[in-house]
């Protein structure tokens, strides 16, 4: 069973491991000062911003990245899938994103979308040496 780097319990792949780094809440200041210059609508913008932070997930061994991308997949498949819940931030949590172009994406699947593309290449030798794996043996 692959387990989660963090806590002792199985991994579950879920999106925000992608758009989470973004998350400026407490520390606005640095984390903060560092986004705001980026706007996530500009697609020049948004590959810097998952090349440079999106997918620069240490943490993640190789059998992690497939199986986070293999879940993107599927969601990018599904066409009814709301991408905009997940920047969607409710009052009760501490959570806030580095400019206000993030609480309403002009399109929020399009940047999962980018994620996956830049992933592809990014990962290309990790997503590889996974696949050749059985995941039975995770």
């Amino acid at each position: 069973m692959l387990r989660d780097p963090f806590l002792n319990e199985e991994f579950q792949p879920d999106l925000m491991w992608f758009i989470g780094v973004f998350d400026v809440y407490d520390r606005e200041e640095t984390r903060g000062a560092e986004l705001e210059v980026f706007n996530p609508n500009d697609r020049f913008d948004r590959a810097e911003l998952i090349k440079r932070y999106s997918l620069n997930l240490g943490y993640l061994s190789y059998r992690h990245k497939l199986v986070l991308m293999d879940f993107l997949a599927e969601k990018l498949s599904d066409a009814s899938y709301d991408f905009q819940s997940l920047f969607d931030i409710d009052e009760e949590d501490a959570g806030s994103w580095p400019r206000g172009e993030w609480y309403a994406l002009e399109d929020p699947r399009g940047f999962l979308q980018d994620v996956y593309m830049l992933a592809q290449e990014a990962w290309k030798e990790d997503l590889l040496l996974a696949s050749l794996e059985d995941r039975d043996s995770w």
